[in-house]
């Protein structure tokens, strides 16, 4: 490795404790899913599959990794065998005693330099490895061992991305939760606002995640807030820690993209907040992007659909009108893991993954005008059966996870129509019915009733 060599001051690594999450989180132990794993190696009519993705390996036996906090994955290599018999290779260290009974008979736990020394164990098997996520060292000790590789998808990511009941409930609790402190920052920041205290952009993000940070089960946030204020909106991964915070200033937008990751969900939502009057402009496009998000989480679909064939429905309302964004609508999410996983995905370009029911995926059209000011609308959502007895096919659709309101003084009203209102008002109703008893503030529930109050269908 090129780098090990010229890296010539790299400091040891830290050997920080992993997590280990119950079925009370999971849904099911780590020995079940081992298990299950096995079944489809052996149907594939290989031996053993090397995982290489961290998410993937912290998924497959229940542990989450605490050296990168926003991504809490463990730092690992497994060997999964057709018999569901794990070789674990990692900093040992950071295993808890109770790793051993946690993970299950079958799981052999060896230091992370070890594999060289034990790949010979491989000799004369079919090992499954995904081209995507093995690295060539890997690949090349295989081979020189004499294994018979199969390229072939990493067999826990699919079964990762289709969750389970159990980690569904959780994610809608984690939502939940979440929700409160959102809700909090939007009340807070309005009423400083109207008292003219216009704040920078890095005290923004910090006043959120102090209170995300007081919700059960919080454990960090799940990426570094976007707090964008005015044109920096305009950069669709702004980060205000990368030079001096903008300020607030009146008569435009505020965009905050931030997430939590709790030990039951991981969240991730986009609010653009209206900071005085920002203008038609900006309320028509604003009123685009919503219409796209909202036909978006209206959609039904067959079994099979991928999101590719989705994508459009969240621009069409741009498009009629010669406007469009740079990223993708959507992307999956995990359960305590990984903010952007796969291999689910909503986007123009690639993406042959059909969803599946119990995945996962944001909702997240925007728009952005360089040096003036940029807007995206996301709410995270699940995929799930449609039952309908008047359809000819299985059909699917989505449920809808994030309960914040959209900030209804950006909308140009004359844009939308009538079933575009329908769904908003019926949207805030449930927002604030499930969210204001859970809020202790009494001005933080007049500020919910006030942002969710419905509006009057045109006559």
């Amino acid at each position: 490795n090129l780098i090990d060599a010229c890296w010539i001051d790299r400091p040891a690594a830290a050997s920080t404790p992993a997590l280990l999450l119950d079925e009370s989180f999971t849904g099911e132990s780590a020995e079940v899913r081992r298990n299950r794993i096995a079944k489809y190696i052996a149907e594939r009519g290989c031996d053993a599959a090397v995982i290489f993705a961290l998410d993937s390996i912290s998924w497959l036996l229940n542990v989450r990794g605490t050296e990168m906090p926003q991504l809490p994955v463990l730092s690992a290599l497994v060997v999964l065998s057709v018999t569901g018999e794990v070789e674990l290779y990692c900093d040992p260290k950071a295993l808890p005693q109770e790793f051993a009974a946690h993970a299950g008979v079958g799981v052999s736990v060896y230091a992370a330099h070890e594999f060289i020394d034990r790949v010979s164990t491989l000799s004369g098997s079919k090992v499954l490895i995904d081209p995507q996520t093995a690295n060539a060292w890997t690949h090349q000790l295989l081979s020189a061992v004499g294994a018979t590789i199969v390229a072939g998808d990493d067999p826990v990511i699919l079964p990762k991305a289709c969750k389970n009941a159990v980690e569904l409930r959780g994610t809608a609790a984690a939502h939940e939760r979440d929700a409160v402190a959102v809700v909090r920052f939007l009340a807070w920041l309005d009423a400083e606002v109207a008292a003219q205290r216009l704040h920078d952009e890095a005290t923004l993000a910090d006043a959120l995640l102090q209170l995300r940070a007081q919700g059960k089960h919080f454990h960090a946030t799940s990426f570094d807030t976007i707090s964008a204020a005015g044109p920096n909106a305009a950069m669709c991964h702004y980060n205000h820690l990368n030079g001096e915070p903008a300020t607030l200033a009146m008569n435009s937008v505020y965009l905050c993209d931030s997430g939590g990751q709790y030990y039951d969900g991981t969240t991730d939502i986009t609010r653009t907040v209206a900071i005085g009057d920002p203008g038609p402009e900006v309320r028509r496009l604003f009123t685009l992007v919503l219409k796209g998000h909202i036909a978006l989480d209206q959609a039904r679909f067959p079994v099979g659909t991928t999101g590719m064939q989705l994508d459009a429905l969240a621009r069409q309302f741009l498009w009629r009108e010669g406007f469009d964004f740079d990223h993708g609508t959507g992307h999956g999410v995990g359960v305590f893991l990984s903010v952007h996983e796969g291999p689910q995905r909503i986007s123009k370009t690639a993406g042959n993954v059909a969803l599946h029911p119990g995945m996962i995926v944001s909702n997240e059209p925007g728009y952005y005008r360089d040096g003036a000011f940029g807007m995206r609308c996301e709410n995270l959502v699940v995929v799930c059966e449609c039952e309908d007895v008047h359809a000819e096919v299985p059909m699917l659709g989505f449920s809808t996870l994030t309960t914040v309101p959209f900030d209804k003084r950006l909308l140009d009203v004359a844009l939308l129509s009538p079933s575009d209102i329908e769904w908003l008002n019926t949207y805030h109703a449930r927002v604030c019915q499930q969210i204001s008893p859970l809020l202790a503030a009494a001005d933080d529930r007049r500020w919910l009733e006030q942002a969710t109050q419905p509006i009057a269908l045109p006559a």
